[in-house]
């Protein structure tokens, strides 16, 4: 019966909202503090239960009293030795499943957790319990994981300690976790390195890691070699293990673990690793070089195909450091977009027949993910397209580029959307983050001239104002006094995106309706000026120059607010002004000692500890003053408030830890500016013995210019002599080649001379000859003519005979065609009636014969048609033949008469006209 009860009221327990869960929690957990009994430990398990039972754990992420109360109760139970193993394993748990998603483990970053989880381990190693020590270092696994570790924190230096003893000792269930908490504290954090590096066994520490590289296990591998190169990258042993001859195996080694890692964690810091080692440039010069780089990422680009969001972003995060790296972002654009050629289809069908193969799609794909997947996965996925644009911009890869655009561009416009103002300012900041992300893609392909026109053919003016009237309504984009970080983020990304969408509406105005009338329309607008004045004050690069292009575009307008936006820009410089004057009065000019600030840290810490006490011992007394008052409200205010005491305190412990490491910082600043002083000093003698140097390179320089200067007197004066000199050789070259040239030329006179008296003797006899042979033509053409005559009169005749020959023939033709209409008539008239047909076959037998006897005559006139036209053709010829030979001899003929006056003209200086007979 007592166990049934027990379930009901457990069962009525989960069925409670969160708030009042938390405060049974509260209450438990101040009952036990004040007797550490069995029931009151239970009491508080039972609670932890429920609330791990129900959805009260995402309350702890948000910022109200209550859940960091409860926190902060917790850390302090979790970080109390004298408490019992059940409960601290409870504790742990719950804490554990808070640390599993993100926004919690921020939360808890804000607790001691780490310190107390540190003083866990630290009182537990030496019992002989291993499962808290176990579940506390995986916790600090997941809490160190990309935080930075302060060494000054407590417990940090035993916990370091503790983890580089177990490391060394043989290999148990604790290794694994030991490796990776090691590699969390050691990456990034120069302290700690340090700290490792100055401890005497740091060598044998370093064998055993390199020992570890040979392990089965790829997760214990890749914690060893990320423990090793955040410790000796820079070091004799880093030199060794990651030298040339070395660093392909390593490569080989680390897309091993990546590709086939035994899990998400592995691959997590797989991609960490390699992350880290692209920052050295000597490491990623080696990279690009290695000869199976490519194979390797085309396997990482396959490990996007799978649905682990967690997995993916990580491979989105390795991809974009690959960008980083100019020589690796263009391998890998040319691996990426050759290999979505190569399984490229029509793009008709592509949006049917798509292929997931593609890693081109694969992108797209996790580009469109939703926000609420705390990966982030779709914010790297757009990045990644922006650099990935942005490399093949220049590059014939455009061609492989295009038939993806209609998968891409209605995926960017479905994340241009504008989100709810309902929701929460994390989701809309990251909403708003997405869609700047989204305008940086269609920015950057706006670059090309055919992709902006598919990308004008989907946008529309109204997107893009419609983006722009959201974030003027919802997002102020003013900053003031003392304003929350996140105003100020959510202000930073709106104006982000404001100047954006005015960027891409800027490019697109010529080729979308509408476009540039909206476009200067917002110009105008007097609330656009709240986004350039945040822009035209920042501290970041791009902004401001968007923020330029804008104003440049809206200044020359009519009814722009130029006047408001000086107002903006001065008021956020006085804001960002009245913000550094207040951090100076929060945080004074340190002139002492780290020392005495820790010391005078403490004294304070005491005194507020001790204070706090007291108030805690006034309150317990007077509630026994007033027991006999039996409020339970009363009672229940009391105890909240001695929990926001507590808290109280636990933060008064956070800020001695910071102080602590503020005072480290102000040591390490004080020896900085010790070195800096030393190396200015050696740096200004340098400079002096620079400058005495200096002065005697220029006093022998004013002597050689001395120098320098008469020899180019006499070089002058050489140069005008030799001058003189070539041009009286030049006259000289001149006049001899003329009186050469002379020679040559009356030389070849003299034998034309000798040439023209023999062909002048050649031409007259030819002229005499001529002479008698134009004679005979003359007579063979005078009978031509007369042949020609003849043949023209008997061709005239046999024309008119073959006229009257076919007048003839038309005529029977006409007399024929009249019988045979005759005949036709006849035989109608035959078929009328007998008698008539026997009288018409007489007349047909006697038109028969006269009509043969015309068909006789008709032939016999044809037969001699036909003889007159073959005569008419034989004359034509003999015509033709004779014509050509008369043009013949006429041709031959003028051509002696033009010989004749030719030779003429030749020989009339030397005989006299009547020497020569010049008629025909």
């Amino acid at each position: 019966a007592a166990y049934r009860c027990l379930s009901k009221r457990e069962n009525m327990l989960r069925e409670m909202d969160p708030t009042s869960s938390m405060k049974s929690l509260l209450l438990a957990i101040t009952q036990y503090k004040n007797a550490k009994t069995e029931s009151n430990v239970l009491q508080v398990q039972r609670q932890l239960d429920v609330i791990c039972g129900t959805k009260a754990v995402m309350i702890f992420a948000t910022n109200q009293s209550l859940p960091s109360e409860c926190l902060n109760s917790l850390v302090e139970l979790v970080g109390d030795p004298n408490i019992k193993v059940t409960l601290t394993l409870k504790i742990i748990g719950l804490l554990t499943q808070l640390a599993s998603d993100s926004e919690s483990r921020e939360t808890l970053h804000t607790y001691n957790l780490i310190g107390a989880l540190a003083a866990v381990v630290q009182h537990y190693s030496t019992a002989p319990n291993e499962q808290v020590v176990l579940q506390s270092l995986q916790l600090l696994q997941k809490m160190t994981y990309n935080t930075r570790v302060f060494n000054c924190s407590a417990n940090i230096d035993v916990l370091i300690t503790f983890l580089m003893k177990h490391i060394q000792a043989p290999e148990d269930e604790l290794t694994m976790p030991c490796l990776g908490l090691m590699a969390n504290m050691c990456r990034h954090n120069l302290t700690v390195q340090a700290h490792i590096k100055s401890l005497n066994h740091v060598k044998g520490f370093y064998r055993s890691l390199i020992k570890f590289l040979a392990h089965s296990s790829l997760t214990v591998v890749v914690f060893a070699l990320s423990i090793l190169a955040s410790i000796t990258l820079n070091e004799e042993v880093g030199e060794k293990l990651f030298h040339a001859k070395n660093i392909h195996q390593t490569f080989q080694l680390i897309f091993n673990i990546l590709v086939n890692g035994d899990g998400t964690l592995t691959r997590k810091y797989a991609v960490d690793l390699l992350v880290d080692l692209l920052k050295n440039p000597k490491i990623a010069d080696f990279l690009q070089r290695y000869e199976h780089f490519k194979s390797c990422l085309g396997q990482v680009l396959g490990l996007l195909r799978g649905k682990d969001s967690d997995s993916a972003a990580k491979i989105l995060e390795l991809l974009l450091a690959f960008c980083s790296v100019s020589s690796l972002r263009k391998i890998l654009c040319h691996t990426m977009f050759e290999t979505s050629s190569e399984q490229r289809i029509t793009t008709p069908s592509l949006r049917s027949h798509v292929k997931p193969l593609q890693p081109i799609v694969t992108l797209i794909h996790w580009s469109n993910q939703p926000l609420e997947n705390p990966e982030r996965c779709s914010l790297l996925a757009l990045i990644l397209l922006k650099e990935l644009f942005e490399e093949i911009m220049d590059c014939s890869l455009w061609t492989t580029v295009e038939p993806f655009m209609e998968l891409l561009l209605p995926v960017i416009l479905e994340q241009l959307q504008t989100p709810d103002h309902t929701q929460g300012d994390t989701l809309m900041k990251n909403k708003s983050d997405r869609i700047a992300k989204a305008l940086d893609v269609l920015l950057v392909l706006c670059g090309d001239d055919t992709i902006k026109l598919q990308v004008a053919k989907v946008l529309t003016a109204r997107n893009c104002v419609s983006i722009l009237e959201h974030q003027f309504t919802y997002n102020r984009m003013e900053i003031g006094y003392r304003s929350n970080i996140t105003d100020v983020e959510l202000c930073k990304i709106g104006a982000d995106v404001a100047l954006k969408t005015l960027s891409l509406m800027n490019r697109v105005k010529q080729l979308v309706p509408n476009m540039e009338a909206s476009f200067y329309k917002i110009l105008q607008d007097q609330r656009l000026t709240s986004p350039l004045s945040f822009a035209l004050t920042s501290e970041h690069r791009e902004h401001v120059q968007f923020a330029l292009k804008i104003l440049f575009e809206a200044a020359p307008l009519p009814d722009f607010p130029a006047i408001l936006l000086g107002e903006n820009i001065a008021a956020n410089n006085a804001y960002k002004q009245q913000n550094t004057d207040h951090v100076m009065k929060k945080v004074p000019v340190h002139q002492h000692s780290a020392s005495f600030v820790a010391s005078k840290c403490s004294s304070t810490t005491s005194a507020a500890r001790s204070n706090i006490h007291e108030l805690i011992d006034k309150l317990q007394l007077g509630m026994e003053l007033k027991e006999q008052v039996k409020d339970v409200r009363l009672s229940d205010v009391m105890d909240v408030y001695e929990q926001k005491l507590s808290s109280l305190a636990s933060k008064e412990n956070r800020l001695q830890d910071l102080l602590e490491a503020k005072a480290l910082a102000l040591a390490q600043a004080d020896r900085l500016i010790a070195q800096y002083r030393c190396q200015r000093a050696h740096a200004e003698a340098e400079a002096r013995q620079l400058a005495s140097l200096l002065m005697d390179a220029e006093r022998k320089n004013e002597e050689l210019d001395g120098i320098v200067k008469t020899q180019l007197l006499e070089s002058d004066r050489a140069k005008a002599d030799i001058k003189e000199l070539y041009q009286h050789n030049c006259k000289l070259q001149a006049i001899s080649e003329e009186h050469e040239s002379l020679k040559v030329t009356s030389k070849g006179l003299a034998q034309n001379l000798e040439t023209v008296e023999r062909q002048l003797e050649e031409l007259r006899i030819k002229h005499n000859s001529l002479t008698e042979q134009s004679e005979l033509f003359k007579k063979q053409i005078d009978s031509l003519k007369q042949q020609n005559d003849r043949c023209l009169a008997q061709l005239a005749e046999m024309e008119a005979q073959k006229n009257d020959l076919c007048i003839q023939l038309q005529e029977k033709d006409n007399k024929l065609l009249g019988l045979e209409q005759k005949l036709q008539a006849q035989q109608e008239k035959i078929k009328t009636t007998e008698k008539e047909k026997e009288d018409m076959e007489e007349a047909i037998d006697v038109l028969r014969k006269e009509l043969s006897k015309t068909e006789l005559a008709r032939k016999e006139l044809s037969i001699k048609l036909s003889s007159l036209e073959m005569q008419k053709s034989q004359v034509e010829a003999r015509l033709q033949q004779k014509e050509a030979l008369v043009q013949a001899q006429q041709d031959e003929l003028n051509k002696h008469s033009q010989m004749i006056a030719m030779i003429h003209s030749l020989s009339s200086n030397k005989l006299q006209p009547n020497t020569v007979n010049l008629s025909l």
